[in-house]
């Protein structure tokens, strides 16, 4: 019998136990929208553990540095400029080695060449092995071949009503299309964020409908 590769050593590991963490993509229509990185950072669970967020030059430039105050949840974050997605990508796989961390973000412009199957697979199959989430928010990018398990198309929606102030905004609103997944149906959701974590409801009324919260 020929040696395990470590690819074959990570699917093993990653196949062992339930999956509880694993890879996911995010999109949006545009390239401003904060949209995506609030739901991909309202989805992780850090346990106080700092996140590692690593972002290529362009994606820098175009969308600016994390804003830590703006995010929907307290996180401590370990930041990393690179300066291409080639850098990017090693980092974040060498990132997903790591057990003290808290989960694994990545800020990734266009389609670049060395984003592809397998590059996206190795970071799957390293996230499922560690238990470690790691979200690839894909700016101006399209959603073509992939590993990753889930796939998102995350879109800002007009704020709720404020109850205490019309003329100020209220909570926070995302149209999210899961367009692709592996383990579970696919759908789309309208989801805020509060103090209890992300809420998911189908076919909302904004201006009166109470958001109910769907278990994913």
């Amino acid at each position: 019998m020929p040696p395990k590769t470590s690819t074959d050593l990570l699917r093993a590991r990653a196949h062992s136990a339930q999956i509880e963490a694993t890879l996911a993509e995010v999109f949006s229509d545009s390239v401003t929208d904060g949209a995506s990185t609030a739901f991909a950072v309202g989805h992780l669970e850090t346990g106080g553990k700092p996140v590692l967020w690593v972002q290529d030059r362009l994606s820098r430039k175009e969308t600016g540095r994390p804003y830590l105050a703006g995010l929907p949840v307290a996180v401590e974050i370990i930041h990393v400029d690179v300066s291409n997605a080639r850098d990017l990508l090693w980092t974040m796989e060498e990132g997903l080695r790591c057990r003290d961390l808290g989960g694994v973000i990545g800020e990734v412009w266009g389609d670049p060449a060395v984003l592809d199957f397998t590059a996206s697979k190795r970071l799957a199959l390293r996230a499922e092995a560690q238990n470690l989430p790691a979200w690839l928010i894909r700016h101006a990018g399209h959603p073509n071949l992939s590993a990753a398990r889930l796939r998102w198309r995350v879109n800002a929606l007009p704020a709720m009503n404020n109850p205490y102030d019309a003329h100020a905004p209220g909570t926070g609103l995302w149209r999210a299309e899961l367009f692709r997944a592996r383990w579970r149906e696919t759908g789309e959701w309208v989801v805020h964020h509060d103090k209890d974590g992300l809420h998911f409801a189908h076919g909302l009324d904004r201006q009166t409908a109470p958001l109910q919260r769907e278990a994913l």
